[in-house]
């Protein structure tokens, strides 16, 4: 359907997008715009009225023009002044919050995540200017230590981190020691629904069982392969396992094939867009591609909505 304003933007009935770049440009043209967001959105749904905490009552506030880098919204009545931004990754932020929003817009439109020296050449901004942003949306914004438990089919598998040995290795023994010295990381999966990553310690013994226990709830069905270190879980948990050692893949609704691919488009995507992620910020990175995962049917709502919504509810 046309949009029924001519100046709408219009979308290809074929297309994945759920909020264009057109959209975002029209809603959020400046820093005012960025700001009544904010004000809106945790403050006052009419634009006008919001509690006052002084008055601790609800109040009429106006936005008077002040010398401050972020303006504030004053209560009509007792003088007191709000501040959107207060609480927030914006807080005393010298970046403009126009930025703020076009780098979350530009991390949630991606599939394969955006470097920091892109979101230099897109903003203009200095590339520590552009780290730190990202960094900071990452870590605060995209963690999902407070999630619930996984539910249901929940597929659980693990991947070594980093890159091939400089020299092929041939004997057996040096080779399983070099891989029990990189970085490990473990991703639980449910069918059709949400992902989970953790760096852990090892892959085996109490690391991988701790891990695996934190994050999967006791009710669900667990679906690894046939790795040793998945033996002290099954006494907590229903379990199917199988048989990679026997060349089996799939055998009937028993696979860690959806993880598995998870795995292939995550070390995809970062080998083409980080070229390299250190083991100190390996975390928050594997949290960006989760969250883009978990949140990629947002139902009414963009992925970017959700984000930004997510920033205003700091």
């Amino acid at each position: 359907m046309p949009p029924a304003n001519r100046n709408e933007p219009r979308r290809a009935r074929s297309s994945s997008s759920d909020y264009s770049v057109t959209e975002f440009l029209r809603d959020f043209p400046d820093d005012a715009a960025c700001l009544d967001y904010l004000w809106r959105t945790r403050h006052s749904a009419d634009g006008e009225h919001a509690h006052c905490p002084k008055c601790d009552c609800e109040r009429v506030f106006r936005r008077y023009a002040t010398k401050q880098q972020r303006q504030s919204w004053t209560c009509t009545a007792c003088g007191h002044h709000v501040h959107p931004t207060a609480g927030t990754i914006f807080h005393r932020s010298s970046t403009s919050l126009r930025l703020w929003f076009h780098a979350m817009y530009l991390m949630t439109s991606t599939r394969c995540g955006i470097s920091a020296k892109q979101l230099e050449r897109e903003l203009g901004v200095h590339y520590k200017t552009a780290w730190r942003m990202f960094n900071r949306i990452r870590t605060e914004l995209m963690n999902d230590e407070d999630e619930p438990q996984l539910r249901g089919e929940v597929e659980i598998d693990e991947t070594s981190w980093g890159g091939r040995p400089r020299r092929p290795i041939k004997d057996r023994r040096e080779r399983a020691m070099w891989r029990e010295n990189r970085t490990t990381v473990l991703g639980m999966i449910e069918r059709g629904g949400r992902v989970r990553l953790r760096v852990i310690e090892s892959r085996r013994g109490e690391p991988l069982s701790r891990a695996v226990r934190t994050h999967v709830n006791p009710s669900a069905f667990m679906l690894t392969d046939d790795w040793p270190a998945y033996k002290p879980l099954r006494r907590e948990y229903d379990w199917a396992v199988i048989n990679h050692s026997a060349g089996i893949y799939v055998e009937g609704n028993v696979h860690t094939n959806t993880i598995e691919g998870f795995f292939g488009n995550l070390k995809t995507g970062m080998r083409g867009a980080y070229k390299h992620v250190s083991d100190k910020y390996l975390q928050s990175y594997l949290d960006e591609f989760a969250w883009r995962h978990n949140h990629r049917h947002a139902g009414y709502r963009s992925m970017f909505h959700e984000l930004v919504g997510e920033a205003a509810r700091q």
